[in-house]
């Protein structure tokens, strides 16, 4: 829920309005909880949050004044927003967290994906043959893949955070139960899935109030999420996977509750008990690459996100992008993200499962014989066929093409930090929006679809798919939570974005808009973008689709399409005095919420 509203507070004002959240006497009917103003960059110390939403940025704020650490703060943030959020994350999906620890000044990660039950193999999606049809699978328990949000949460808090559980979740359990402000974007995407969510009457009854949308302006409140988030704070993240609201879970997956009157049919999946109670978050190095003299931090597969940022970047690293035209960057730009999906596609997939080549993906050796494929007068066709790089060959054609496979867009991202200098960038998500559509009945939450991540089939049966169904395998993913250290290994800039395969891209425009270009990062985040993704057309957002940038870019032989927003990023800067920048978006997804605990009035200055 992306609320857009009045942005002319300024940062000072807005956080002190912020500190006082956490006091205010509960609401009433009468006087319905007062959600903060949207800004998109707050300025100052003490530690920094940014998401997309003011109330879940707030939440992280609030555990940061009291004492909380950074991995603190993104829990809490996030608990928030599977309240605000509901239909982008909640505990019914997973995600990827990136951690630096500021005392060992190293960087971590957890894999929380999201697998697929025990059961499953090739043929998950596949009926006689032939992948079943996609909306029967979005819709369905079939799609439903083991939830990873809870166990990330307590590996994290086991291993970095400093408070209990259940006070970071006192916020969202708050806002869960008091209601926030529904506005016309939240309205949009409950119309936008209204023809699900009526078929199934425990989502009806949560998102179509009476039957008919919220209300702009009016409050949502969802006392059956307050009431799981209240048993979760007493007994553990393992209650929700043994226990009754496993098997409530479990119950939902195999039976959809469908409304017997709508006509609608939803395949069941085959998630067990057994399959919850044996989940884990997997603890991982990063993925790191060095750019600019930059260590470059990010998530490693299952997630496709920083080996796929990682090779562009590699790519580009010879070309001094800083004195490049704007033609010149976006071809560039255009062309490296080209290469490495190509690459991504052949190579990424669960390691559990498949012989990633990660190393070797990352190696400037393999992107130096990948980069001179480029041209600056030409355009590399789509689908570019992948190339090796167990055996790189300067400049060669590659394997076989196969087009890229779907992914859906609709994730969460938020960033913090801390007093003490930890940063956390941590990207959730339960596929597309509004997830399966299924509702958890009287638990207030729903149901991953994330299973359909996963390949139906290869998309050329000739080349190696490596993301194909198995059982307890993690589909593929384009998440890229990010974190930059400079040469003594500190931190000066954390991002990440939601927006499924344009996660990618987005990231790596942004890293390049404030590392090559200059860019205040929230003036990188703002940045209209590009998207090419191995595909024969580029899609552009509205601001560059009418501009001589795309008639420029067209004469060199580039087609595009038009997609109306892309991405949608977070992110935190480490200034040289100090202090923190958080940023968020303008206007994408209604505007982001950017937060520091004590502001400086003061301009931004350099980075760290």
């Amino acid at each position: 829920m992306r609320r857009s509203r009045a942005r002319n507070l300024s940062v000072l004002a807005v956080t002190t309005a912020v500190a006082s959240l956490g006091v205010t006497a509960p609401p009433t009917a009468a006087a319905p909880p007062r959600t903060p103003d949207k800004v998109p960059v707050a300025v100052g110390h003490g530690g920094a949050v940014s998401s997309v939403d003011p109330d879940a940025t707030a939440a992280g704020i609030e555990i940061l004044r009291k004492g909380g650490n950074a991995v603190d703060a993104a829990v809490a943030t996030a608990a928030a927003l599977g309240v605000t959020e509901p239909y982008s994350a909640g505990i019914g999906g997973g995600g990827y967290f990136v951690h630096y620890d500021a005392k060992s000044r190293t960087v971590r990660t957890l894999d929380g994906r999201e697998t697929a039950p025990r059961s499953a193999d090739t043929g998950l999606f596949l009926e006689n043959g032939r992948p079943i049809p996609f909306d029967q699978a979005v819709t369905s328990g079939l799609a439903v893949g083991t939830p990873g949000t809870p166990a990330t949460w307590r590996s994290a808090l086991d291993a970095w955070g400093s408070e209990r559980l259940s006070t970071l979740l006192k916020p969202a359990e708050r806002l869960a139960r008091d209601g926030f402000t529904v506005d016309a974007t939240f309205r949009a995407q409950t119309e936008a899935n209204q023809a699900r969510f009526k078929d199934f009457p425990a989502s009806a009854e949560l998102f179509l109030p009476g039957g008919g949308l919220p209300v702009v302006g009016s409050t949502f409140k969802n006392p059956d999420l307050a009431r799981t988030y209240a048993e979760l704070s007493r007994k553990g993240i393992g209650a929700l996977y043994r226990g009754k609201l496993a098997e409530d879970i479990v119950r939902t997956v195999a039976r959809p509750p469908v409304d017997p009157a709508s006509g609608r049919t939803a395949r069941p999946g085959d998630l067990t008990e057994r399959d919850l109670r044996s989940y884990r978050a997997l603890f991982q190095k990063p993925t790191v690459t060095s750019y600019r003299g930059l260590g470059i931090h990010s998530i490693a597969p299952s997630s496709s996100g920083g080996t796929t940022v990682g090779e562009a970047l590699n790519i580009l690293e010879s070309e001094d992008l800083s004195k490049a035209s704007r033609t010149a960057y976006f071809h560039r730009l255009i062309e490296a993200s080209r290469i490495a999906f190509a690459d991504r596609g052949r190579w990424v997939g669960d390691p559990a499962f498949e012989d990633v080549p990660q190393k070797e993906l990352l190696s400037q050796r393999y992107a130096d014989s990948r980069a001179c494929l480029i041209k600056d007068d030409a355009v590399l066709s789509s689908p570019l066929a992948p190339g090796d790089p167990r055996r790189p060959v300067p400049c060669a054609a590659g394997g076989k093409a196969a087009p890229t496979t779907y992914e859906g867009d609709s994730t969460t991202h938020l960033t913090t930090a801390d007093k003490w200098g930890n940063v956390v960038a941590y990207t959730l998500t339960i596929e597309q929006t509004g997830g399966s559509g299924i509702t958890v009945p009287d638990r207030g939450f729903l149901l991953n679809n994330e299973l359909t991540d996963f390949s139906f089939a290869p998309a050329d049966p000739a080349v190696h798919d490596p993301n194909l169904p198995g059982p307890g395998k993690r589909p593929r993913s384009s998440i890229a939570p990010t974190i930059v250290l400079d040469r003594n290994a500190r931190p000066v800039l954390a991002l990440g974005s939601p927006g499924g395969a344009t996660i990618v891209t987005t990231v790596l425009q942004t890293l390049t808009g404030v590392v090559d270009r200059g860019l205040p990062l929230v003036d990188a985040i703002a940045a209209p973008r590009a998207s090419q993704r191995n595909q024969a057309t580029t899609e552009l957002e509205p601001a560059l689709w009418d501009s001589a940038l795309r008639a420029e870019l067209e004469a060199i032989g580039h087609g595009f399409r038009q997609n109306p927003e892309i991405g949608a990023a977070t992110g935190v800067q480490r200034l040289a005095d100090g202090r923190w920048v958080a940023a968020a978006e303008r206007s994408r997804r209604g505007g982001g919420s950017a937060m520091v605990v004590s502001p400086s009035p003061a301009s931004p200055g350099p980075l760290g």
